[in-house]
């Protein structure tokens, strides 16, 4: 990204480093229901869930004598699950007692993957805040350079160690709220629709 000899000019970008404005919101989500023709498990349904974490930088572009730093300005994170796919065993017919049974216990997945990012939510902006603020600006030589710029600081932040861990902490917490979620399921209301 440094021209040759351009070290000095990227030097002098680092007095152009800001402490960025940080945004997070909960992506808008969706659930779908499928039946495999593939028969499954007739105890369980499954709920495939697909996180999102888009991040939508603004920079500010200031003139330096052999040059433009180009430095982070703001973050705005859609951080959280985006899509849910419910799959329930075809020899379940839709609206049957083992269908609506299978459904609720799938439910349940879904609200505690929810939970997950909600009651996270202050720990997820403080780690993308934090990541935010070290991404270091710059250099360019001309304003054709900036795309590129732009790339490389999205790159800084998204491989920053507080966004890496801030998503393993994402993942071992909806894994144990849903061994909870299973392990709080005796099949009672599954089994009463065959009593």
């Amino acid at each position: 990204m440094v021209a040759a000899g351009g070290a000095r000019a990227a030097d002098d970008c680092l007095g152009y480093q800001l402490t960025p404005s940080v945004e997070i919101t909960a992506p808008q989500w969706s659930k779908q229901v499928i039946q495999p023709i593939v028969p499954m498990d007739l105890w369980h349904g499954n709920v495939v869930a697909t996180m999102a974490d888009n991040f939508n930088i603004g920079v500010d572009l200031t003139p330096i004598e052999d040059g433009y730093c180009v430095a982070l300005k703001s973050v705005d994170a859609a951080i959280g699950y985006e899509e849910f796919m419910v799959h329930i065993d075809s020899r379940h017919a839709p609206g049957t007692c083992a269908y609506n049974a299978i459904l609720a216990h799938e439910d349940e997945h879904i609200r505690a993957y929810l939970s997950v990012t909600d009651d996270m939510h202050d720990d997820i902006h403080a780690a993308v805040a934090t990541a935010a603020a070290a991404v270091t600006p710059v250099f360019i030589q001309n304003e054709g350079q900036i795309d590129a710029a732009m790339d490389a600081l999205h790159e800084a932040l998204q491989s920053h160690p507080d966004l890496i861990l801030i998503h393993n902490r994402l993942r071992a917490a909806q894994e144990i709220r849903n061994k909870s979620v299973d392990a709080q399921d005796d099949g009672s209301r599954f089994r009463r629709c065959f009593e």
